[in-house]
């Protein structure tokens, strides 16, 4: 997500969640802020809003309303009519964030060229469409199964029903392959019906991105993407990716065909395929590819109309800036020669050939410009936090609108490089053991002649526009005490304003969102999306799922209850000794014990639902679906040592247990 994403498992946030309280006022140095990007970038320019229509066939049905099985709506786009508007940006929205807001409502069905064809506007990503010589092919089928269906058929409305020959996932990431039981099923790819071609290592790192951490990204992600947000310009206007995620059910389908070199070669119903692959870019697992047939660079995500992501908000591994731009001068030098169109999972394409070169050239610039000043400073000595407020872009970089940083920024990026190499620490002994935010923010607070004090400056900081400084104190002492209603007050304040202000998506969603939950509390009774659900458990490797159950082992309550099984799957003839010891649980492929305190045997889809919590173990013993020889607790107290994420932690107040 594309970081989406994943993007992202924010789907059982449904729109009538949103709601806000009354915003801050407009601010004088908010308006002039917001001014001065106006004298400063090429607004003249309309070749973008021309490029985003151009091969306009037909828009979404329904007003762009997408809804699922129930009736529920899982895209809407009108609720971003208000960018339809053509008068100047709101003025609290960053101008040039409301122009590439209004360049991604461009919605519907569109021709690249003869033959290829994209849905945009459906989610946060596009499908595109290669017609073949029999059927078609259909590269990544968007976040949720409904959009996925919904994109399909606009297509069919509007060109030949073809069958789906093949389905490609560009890359790992949750808005690239989320959708895919939309358009086709698990049948179809069993019986070899249809394909699904994807980059080597697509299974490991989805399932490690959107389910290892995933309770956490989730999280972050209703910051990321604004998703209790109310859309408009007061609110969530995109998230510079695309507009927001839909809030369907995601899907996955393992892929029958791996991608694992350049320069491999594939035809599929009569379409040839030379493929790039770009691991550890914007995806652990990626792939560019060229249509020689179609003169078209399909670059997947690593060559859109922003600046990406070396680090994604929402959190993730720290992406490799050298390899991303050595990527994209590979794609210059094995395709570049034939390239009349470049076109990508997110945005519009770009037509020419010397508009195309120069574009990923910019792009390849841009990253490889990030990574090498990052590590020029470092090593001169600075720091993380000192490098992000010194590099600057080159006007030839900053002044390219595909360049500017509506979903990575700078700053951000700037720090992810350093962190890839030198990780977290910045080398000063005094920043080693800090203390952690609440009692640090006590202690602050106390130095700082107390909260009244603290109050006092930061209106004043405020009323300059000094709003970076103000959130830094304020943030003190609401952890100090997050009982103290004007201090979250004036910081929900000064959060807004760093809204207004922001030209990224993301970093507005976060005020925004952060300035919400200062005033209203965190709603824990919001539906929580489960990252393990049981679409993503079943294409789980048993060892993957293992691997999850050992992260939530509760280590110091299983240090007391040390206890070792068989487990046996008949359905997949494997089995595995599992031992819980000394807080850590440990497997064994392929061997079992008999000194193990039990020998479980079961379906591996029984216990998917068995530790779920979709089905009870002693209707499965009663079923005769399971069976336990020896200690017939054994599961009982296995599931007692697992704790359950919850999902509504707090972000801008302190954690129950620290305060």
């Amino acid at each position: 997500m594309s970081n989406a994403f994943l993007y992202l498992l924010t789907s059982s946030l449904l729109t009538t969640s949103v709601s806000s309280l009354a915003a801050s006022e407009v601010t004088d140095s908010t308006k002039k802020a917001n001014a001065n990007v106006l004298r400063e970038l090429p607004f003249s320019s309309k070749q973008d809003f021309e490029d985003a229509t151009r091969g306009f066939i037909a828009p979404l049905p329904n007003n762009g309303v997408i809804k699922n099985d129930k009736n529920e709506t899982v895209w809407d786009l009108s609720l971003y009519n208000f960018l339809k508007n053509q008068g100047p940006a709101p003025t609290t929205v960053n101008p040039s964030l409301w122009r590439q807001s209004q360049l991604l409502d461009q919605a519907g069905l569109f021709k690249i060229v003869d033959g290829l064809y994209q849905i945009r506007g459906a989610d946060l990503s596009n499908m595109t469409i290669i017609e073949g010589t029999e059927g078609i092919i259909v590269i990544d089928p968007l976040v949720s199964k409904e959009t996925a269906k919904a994109a399909l058929e606009l297509y069919y409305q509007n060109r030949p029903r073809k069958p789906i020959k093949a389905v490609i996932y560009t890359h790992s990431h949750i808005d690239h392959f989320g959708g895919v039981k939309g358009i086709i099923s698990q049948a179809d790819v069993d019986s070899g019906k249809i394909k699904v071609i994807a980059p080597k290592g697509f299974t490991e790192a989805a399932l490690d991105e959107n389910v290892m951490a995933g309770n956490a990204m989730g999280r972050r992600a209703t910051y990321m993407y604004g998703n209790l947000l109310k859309p408009g310009p007061e609110g969530q206007v995109s998230s510079g990716l695309g507009l927001i995620t839909s809030t369907g059910e995601a899907t996955l389908i393992l892929p029958t065909e791996l991608i694992s070199k350049t320069g491999q070669k594939m035809t599929v119903d009569g379409i040839d395929f030379e493929f790039l692959f770009a691991p550890g870019s914007e995806a652990p697992a990626e792939m560019l590819f060229f249509l020689p047939q179609f003169k078209a660079l399909e670059a997947a995500e690593d060559a859109t109309h922003n600046m990406h992501n070396l680090y994604t908000l929402r959190g993730a591994k720290v992406r490799d800036a050298k390899a991303w731009a050595h990527y994209l001068n590979q794609a210059i030098e094995l395709f570049g020669p034939n390239i009349e169109v470049v076109f990508a999972q997110h945005h519009w394409p770009i037509w020419g050939h010397d508009r195309a070169i120069d574009f990923l050239e910019k792009q390849r610039d841009l990253y490889k410009y990030i990574h090498d000043q990052t590590l020029r400073l470092a090593n001169q000595g600075y720091t993380m936090l000192e490098i992000a407020e010194m590099i600057q872009l080159p006007p030839a970089l900053a002044n390219e609108w595909y360049n500017r940083g509506y979903y990575g920024s700078l700053s951000h990026n700037a720090k992810a490089v350093y962190n890839f190499y030198l990780g977290w620490f910045d080398g000063n002994p005094s920043t080693l053991a800090q203390l952690p935010p609440v009692e640090a923010s006590k202690k602050y607070v106390e130095y700082m002649g107390g909260p009244d004090a603290i109050l006092a400056k930061a209106q004043q900081d405020y009323q300059k526009g000094n709003y970076r400084w103000a959130a830094q104190v304020l943030n003190h002492v609401v952890f100090a005490d997050p009982s103290n209603k004007p201090a979250k007050d004036l910081l929900a304040n000064t959060l807004e304003q760093l809204g207004y202000q922001a030209e990224n998506g993301t970093w507005r969603n976060f005020y925004l969102t952060g300035a919400k939950e200062l005033r209203e509390g965190v709603n824990r009774n919001l539906p929580a999306p489960n990252p393990a659900n049981s679409d993503m458990v079943a294409a789980m490797p048993t060892e993957t799922f293992l691997d999850y159950l050992a992260i939530r082992l509760n280590g110091l309550k299983a240090a007391e209850h040390p206890l070792s099984f068989n487990l046996k799957f008949p359905d997949q003839n494997t089995e595995y000794l599992v031992q819980v010891k000394n807080g850590v649980l440990n497997y064994t492929k392929g061997k079992t014990s008999p000194l193990a305190d039990a020998t479980i045997t079961v379906n591996r889809q029984d216990f998917n639902r068995l530790i779920t919590g979709e089905a009870k173990g002693s209707d499965l013993l009663k079923d005769k679906k399971m069976t336990i020889e020896g200690n017939a607790e054994i599961l009982t107290t296995f599931k007692s040592l697992l704790d359950h994420f919850e999902f509504w932690f707090n972000i801008v107040e302190p954690k129950p247990s620290f305060r």
